[in-house]
């Protein structure tokens, strides 16, 4: 590989603005190449972050012929992903790509296997596993501070007026937004999804066209019991984005707010109906911590394709919490208990 990685940006609407704003911060990272099926939009990508040089064009393949490039970055529509994936694959490319990972398992796994035919490396931009909190928590979890876990509780509640397609697209909560959610569920467990009941509803006074509420209870490895409770037209006391969580294990209980307040507790003798509790120490971070949101992961991610090894948010894992999110809706639609399988 140069010494430069050399990029090609496809689909530049909003969310390609969060991707270039840390890639024009890496000197090492080459844009040669910005794509969209609307060309005009291309072209402002390329003025609002200074690319000089790069070709423009509106297809993927088309642009694959005319340069050369180490890895392709998708930030294409969710229906897009499969397509733009499977092209940049077979062009021997290295792909980062938005999430979801894809609009179907199906299509999850033809990306899945077109990466492992071609010995390239397919990621998926989950950036919340960036966060600092984040690191810290998996630390501790990890450390059987609070000894195994047993239960995992999650509530997402935020009165969200988005506009435009949300307010008219199914299945808005799990498929927009609880892959997030469920993700950083995996990340801090290190549990593996194995069965899920979900119920979706859209409450009285919801402004979206289809069901914005939902609860789910995961069966998850080694007997974890992960459970989610969420809204996006919940009013008021709104949680935060990253929702608040209850850790509970065989020794102790942590709980985080979902911003930086972090707590974890033991009892300390054994005195009574309860006993009185003690705080512990909540791991500080460490230099090698990989945190920073989109920043972070991008550059994990080129580290990765250079160095030879897999990154954090590789294909092969992040197809598992997308596999959550297929699985509650299928739950849903059918009123019961469903495997996970990916």
């Amino acid at each position: 590989m140069a010494k430069n990685t050399r990029a090609i940006m496809v689909g530049c609407g909003g969310m390609s603005g969060a991707w270039l704003g840390p890639i024009s911060g890496m000197d090492d990272i080459e844009i040669v190449a910005l794509v969209d099926v609307v060309e005009k939009a291309a072209r402002q990508r390329a003025e609002d972050f200074n690319i000089k040089d790069a070709l423009i064009g509106t297809k993927l393949k088309s642009v694959l012929a005319q340069v050369e490039a180490d890895v392709v970055f998708d930030c294409s529509i969710p229906e897009a992903h499969t397509d733009v994936t499977v092209t940049a694959l077979r062009a021997g490319c290295h792909v980062l790509g938005e999430k979801p990972m894809a609009d179907s398992m199906a299509n999850a796994r033809r990306s899945v296997r077109a990466a492992e035919k071609a010995y390239r490396i397919y990621a998926v931009i989950q950036n919340r596993r960036y966060d600092e909190s984040m690191r810290r928590l998996r630390r501790m979890i990890s450390s059987k501070a609070v000894g195994a876990l047993t239960t995992v509780n999650c509530d997402f509640y935020i009165g969200a007026h988005f506009g435009g397609f949300r307010d008219h697209m199914q299945h808005v909560l799990l498929l927009d937004m609880a892959i997030h959610t469920f993700d950083q569920a995996r990340m801090l467990s290190g549990a593996d999804p194995v069965s899920v009941y979900c119920r979706e509803w859209n409450p009285a006074g919801s402004w979206y066209d289809h069901d914005a509420s939902a609860i789910a209870i995961f069966e998850m490895s080694d007997g974890l019991v992960f459970t989610y409770r969420g809204s996006w037209c919940a009013e008021g006391l709104n949680t935060s984005w990253e929702s608040d969580w209850r850790f509970i294990g065989t020794r102790g209980t942590i709980t985080w707010d979902g911003d930086g307040s972090i707590r974890a507790q033991l009892p300390q003798k054994r005195a009574g109906l309860t006993s009185p509790p003690r705080d512990l120490a909540i791991p500080q971070m460490r230099k090698r911590d990989r945190v920073g949101g989109h920043t972070a992961l991008i550059r994990e991610f080129v580290d990765s394709v250079r160095q030879g090894r897999k990154p954090e948010t590789v294909c092969t894992d992040n197809i598992k919490s997308l596999a959550m999110v297929f699985a509650a809706i299928d739950s849903a639609r059918k009123n019961r208990p469903v495997a996970v399988t990916w």
